[in-house]
């Protein structure tokens, strides 16, 4: 970057999320929640005055939500029935970022996904919006992705 070049921020609306797997991947509307944290394990030795000494620990992965329109659809109840049922399938993704252009720019891989949380659309005689489904998968890693 030359001094004085402006550098815009990414949109939040321009996503791609990619699930192995599954074909109706692209349609999400929403994508949320998707962190790492690590635990802080606080170690003192006994001839140290007043300090701790702050070490990393368990390291921890968000659970991911996904919001798409509802449709015919059924692979994301179909992915969720399977783990109700005692079968875990376990899918590796992609949340990208693109540029305005809509040419990918940032890229964020999970691992081993499996579906926790599935919730139908709400629904009311009153509402106008589009009906949405929601799935909250569970990661057991997360990271930028350097490809």
């Amino acid at each position: 970057m030359t001094t004085g070049q402006q550098v815009n921020p990414f949109a939040a609306f321009n996503f791609t999320l990619i699930v192995d797997g599954l074909s109706g991947s692209h349609g999400f509307s929403e994508c949320s929640g998707a962190n790492t944290e690590q635990d802080v394990i606080e170690y003192r030795e006994g001839n140290m005055d007043f300090a701790v000494i702050k070490l990393p620990g368990l390291k921890k992965f968000g659970d991911i939500t996904l919001k798409r329109g509802f449709t015919t659809n059924r692979e994301l109840w179909d992915w969720r029935r399977s783990v109700l049922e005692g079968t875990v399938i376990r899918r590796t993704g992609h949340i990208v970022l693109n540029d305005e252009a809509g040419n990918p720019s940032l890229r964020w891989k999970f691992t081993n996904a499996w579906p926790k949380q599935y919730s139908a659309p709400s629904l009311s005689d009153t509402a106008t919006e589009v009906a949405v489904e929601e799935l909250v998968l569970v990661v057991e890693s997360f990271e930028l992705d350097a490809s």
